[in-house]
């Protein structure tokens, strides 16, 4: 009976395996993966086109009101959202880790050997759950995400990483591979959580699903859901530090590329909702509702019993904690980007069952070291009870605390490298943060952990699962710093110096020298160990970390996002922009433009052949001479292509009170999943061909446009803070209409603007 189920499993197994594509080009889901993906730019300039300007005529006052309370409803719905899927995916990676560890720890009073396969089977099957996930349902769920939510952020869209079924695989992939035990965290799959529920509320739901009510979808272009995005950046730092503050600066730090202070304040009331709806969830499970999920499930070390005060003589072991995290932190740096371009360039474009041998290795290597090396520590004393009374020691196996006892002899003793290595790894940097635990951990136990740890942490980076780097580099950071308190202790033989402060410390400095945070990593340190004592210290370690890691190369997220291709626009420009001009940038380029009335043969032609998403509209005055009428998207070209509705039969221009009703400005909105409509999937016959198209209606009249000799490193600023797609290069004017200053934008709501007076501002001078 039992063969014969044992046969099926390995059966249905088979099965399962047959039916994973051999290659990447048998992906049906696959997107954004090679070279670019398909990047690309988001319009986050306002269209002022006539249907855009009819409708904004047409709206009052009420549906003004109702426009900005959306807005604040929508950043209730993200906060809400984000902050149960942030409790369901703890709950749920508490639960499978606390069932893993009571099962090998119940086991292995009988059988080591037994435990051990017991361990392995649940971490490879968590594993296995989520690269099969990513693989076959959301490729774009891999990785943190954060690089790819930045790059929407700065302006460029990556196909496919917002959509629903990514939420889906990113929430579930979380779980599984948190889960299995593998060197990676859940915080950056967090963050593009919170991203892709703010853009499904943004667009009113998910469409392919028909879950789309129509009066949700109100924010119908790229600048509003560039709005709610970042607050799903935000709520979802909140969420996964308990940091609503941090969550605030870290979207306005490391994300964003334009800010605003009405953004500020819905980001900071969604990343509130975030800290009201996981303080409900962590009060309602305290009652053990919540199966195994107890006070480890959320990242919070109290460390606030901690070392009070702070000497001049530790500012130099400090100091070199800094230093220490710079230098590993930008080693860390450069070894992942090896690591994510080898397997992204080579070990991953052999298929998708590359892709599942790849973690599935990965799983059983971590589990073998995190299982086998505690077995060849010896085991420590425990503390004397009458000296330590608050000290547990050993504590039951797989649950929560410091001196676990782990293949010893004697039931007065523990293992400590168990107690950071066969543990989850919240718990086992609280363990590391935690006080009045002089000795528990000895320096060859910590050197042991440090050196396998980080290794794992850059050979999992870049695997085919979600993955974020926060955790294991606070493991990492808090490892080495731990060591240097230990160091402290031993040379100042200061009795109020506490090596848990000193973990801290260092968790900070390598995030420093990895990501080079600044104002947000302080406050995010502040706020998950609640002791702001301590704020000095951690912007001391802060600011030498990130100098010295921008000394080798750049931030973590910078780094993978130019291995994805993906064209970020820095937030200064380059210095030889300097010396070129707007002119020297695009002199190579052939411009492709329209008439005001243009052949409907001549557009599919120039959209057939052409790749640019934006073209000049062009006619002539009196005197023949060309005459800039706007600028007409390639988006809007092919609505107009696909719907008929305005092609004439002469080339005439048409009355635009003629077009009134015939479109509305949802017409012309991009979908949020990038695809949109394609001049291949337009079928024109012969005599449609031959018809005209009036593109005055549907330009944008006012472009942006600076002149030929305007610095390159202008335009830069120019187009980097407004988000722009396009700007116009154009001749030096020879004339002046007027001269506006800031008196004259300073205008009362009620006060005629044609009885202002530029204030000798205005002139009509002559060539």
């Amino acid at each position: 009976m039992l063969s014969n189920h044992f046969q099926n499993g390995i059966e249905t197994a088979r099965l399962v395996w047959s039916q994973i594509p051999r290659s990447e080009e048998e992906e049906l889901a696959e997107v954004g993966r090679s070279g670019n993906g398909g990047a690309e730019s988001l319009d986050y300039e306002v269209i002022e086109n006539y249907a855009y300007r009819e409708e904004q005529a047409q709206r009052g006052k009420l549906y003004v009101w109702y426009y900005v309370m959306l807005k604040w409803f929508f950043s209730l719905l993200i906060g809400i959202g984000t902050g149960l899927s942030a409790v369901f995916i703890n709950l749920a990676v508490e639960n499978f880790s606390g069932w893993k560890y009571a099962a090998t720890f119940s086991i292995i009073q009988h059988s080591y050997f037994a435990g051990y396969l017991v361990y392995i089977i649940f971490n490879l099957g968590l594993v296995f759950s989520s690269v099969f996930i990513v693989t076959q349902f959301a490729p774009a769920a891999a990785g943190s995400g954060i690089p790819e939510i930045k790059g929407y952020l700065n302006g460029v869209d990556t196909p496919g990483i917002l959509l629903f079924r990514t939420l889906i695989g990113k929430i579930f992939g979380s779980i599984g591979s948190v889960g299995g035990g593998l060197a990676l965290g859940k915080e950056g799959p967090l963050v593009h959580t919170g991203a892709c529920i703010a853009s499904l509320v943004g667009q009113g739901g998910s469409t392919k699903y028909h879950l789309n009510p129509r009066w949700l979808q109100v924010f119908e272009s790229d600048r509003d859901r560039r709005d709610l995005v970042t607050c799903g950046c935000a709520a979802g730092v909140a969420a996964a530090f308990r940091a609503p503050v941090g969550g605030v600066l870290f979207a306005l730090e490391e994300v964003t590329s334009w800010w605003r202070s009405h953004l500020m304040w819905r980001v900071f009331f969604t990343s509130a909702v975030v800290a009201v709806v996981v303080r409900s969830a962590m009060g309602w499970c305290k009652s053990g509702k919540c199966g195994h999920f107890g006070s480890g499930g959320f990242i919070i070390w109290d460390i606030s019993g901690g070392q009070e005060d702070y000497s001049f003589q530790e500012m130099l072991p400090m100091a070199i904690i800094g230093v220490i995290g710079g230098l590993l932190g930008a080693l860390f740096n450069q070894l992942t980007l090896y690591m994510a371009h080898w397997r992204r360039n080579y070990l991953h474009k052999k298929g998708n069952r590359v892709k599942i041998l790849d973690a599935c290795i990965l799983s059983l290597v971590t589990s073998l070291i995190s299982f086998g090396l505690p077995l060849l520590r010896k085991c420590s004393p425990c503390p004397d009870s009458e000296a330590n009374p608050d000290i547990e020691c050993p504590r039951p196996p797989g649950t929560y605390g410091n001196f676990v006892n782990f293949y010893c002899s004697n039931d007065k003793q523990y293992n400590d490298l168990a107690t950071i290595f066969f543990n989850t790894q919240d718990d086992a940097i609280r363990n590391l943060f935690s006080a009045k635990t002089f000795h528990e951990y000895s320096a060859k136990s910590l050197i042991t952990f440090l050196v396998m740890f980080y290794s794992l942490a850059v050979v999992t980076f870049g695997s085919a699962v979600p993955a974020g780097q926060f955790v294991p580099g606070i493991m990492i950071g808090s490892t080495y710093g731990r060591l240097v308190g230990m160091f402290v202790v031993k040379f100042y033989r200061k009795l109020n110096v506490e090596e848990g402060t000193y973990a801290l410390l260092g968790a900070a400095s390598f995030l420093g020298g990895s990501m080079r945070m600044t104002v947000s990593l302080c406050v995010i340190m502040v706020e998950i160990t609640n002791n702001l004592q301590l704020l000095p210290l951690i912007m001391l370690v802060l600011l030498i970390s990130k100098a010295v890691g921008d000394v080798f190369n750049e931030a973590l997220y910078d780094e993978q996002a130019r291995l994805r291709a993906i064209p970020l626009l820095e937030s200064r420009p380059k210095q030889y922009m300097r010396n070129m001009t707007a002119r020297d940038a695009c002199k190579n380029q052939q411009v492709v433009y329209f008439s005001r009335v243009a052949k409907v043969a001549d557009i599919v032609s120039v959209l057939r052949n052409n790749k640019h998403n934006g073209f000049p509209v062009v006619d002539h005055g009196r005197n023949q001479e060309p005459l800039v009428m706007g600028l007409i998207l390639r988006s809007h070209l092919l609505v107009l292509l696909q719907s008929k509705i305005d092609f004439q039969n002469n080339a005439f221009p048409c009355d635009l009170r003629s077009i009134a009703n015939r479109h509305h400005l949802s017409d012309f909105v991009k979908p949020v999943s990038s695809k949109g409509l394609s001049i291949e999937k337009i079928h024109l016959g012969h005599d449609e061909l031959e018809m005209y198209l009036d593109l005055t209606p549907f330009l944008n009249p006012s472009p942006y446009v600076v002149p030929e000799d305007m610095s390159l490193a202008k335009v830069y600023n120019l187009f980097r803070h407004l988000g722009l797609r396009h700007i116009f290069v154009v001749p030096r004017p020879s004339r002046v209409v007027g001269l506006i200053t800031r008196k004259d934008l300073l205008l009362e709501e009620n006060q005629d603007s044609a009885t202002v007076e530029l204030q000798s501002t205005s002139s009509s001078a002559s060539p």
